[in-house]
């Protein structure tokens, strides 16, 4: 199992409506993610900031191979459809990248 953590900017005046999308996410991007060998997955905001840090465990081997599965499920491209706009990267991201990898500095059981 893998920790991982990434971190998004949100757009302020879409706080609220990724509140309300996060409070009721469709079972099929539930599904999808659970495919796709993560667990435990989490998204904290933190304002006023305005910043989403993620926290999930990846439970499987090839973690681009899931990312493609997931990238390819129709449900989920939706659900970015939604939610991609609502956001902003941060600039400092590689090309391709939306969420900013978080580099885990510390950690006990």
């Amino acid at each position: 199992m893998q920790r991982m953590a990434q971190i998004v900017k949100i757009k302020p005046e879409h706080i609220q409506q990724y509140k309300d999308l996060h409070a009721a996410v469709w079972p099929e991007v539930l599904a999808t993610i659970a495919r796709c060998n993560i667990a435990n997955y989490s998204i904290f905001l933190r304002e006023p900031e305005n910043l989403l840090f993620a926290y999930f465990e990846y439970h499987g081997s090839d973690y681009a191979a899931d990312q493609a599965l997931m990238a390819a499920d129709p449900a989920t491209q939706e659900w970015w459809r939604i939610t991609d706009p609502q956001q902003q990267p941060f600039d400092s991201v590689a090309e391709g990248e939306w969420w900013a990898p978080v580099t885990e500095v510390f950690h006990v059981d």
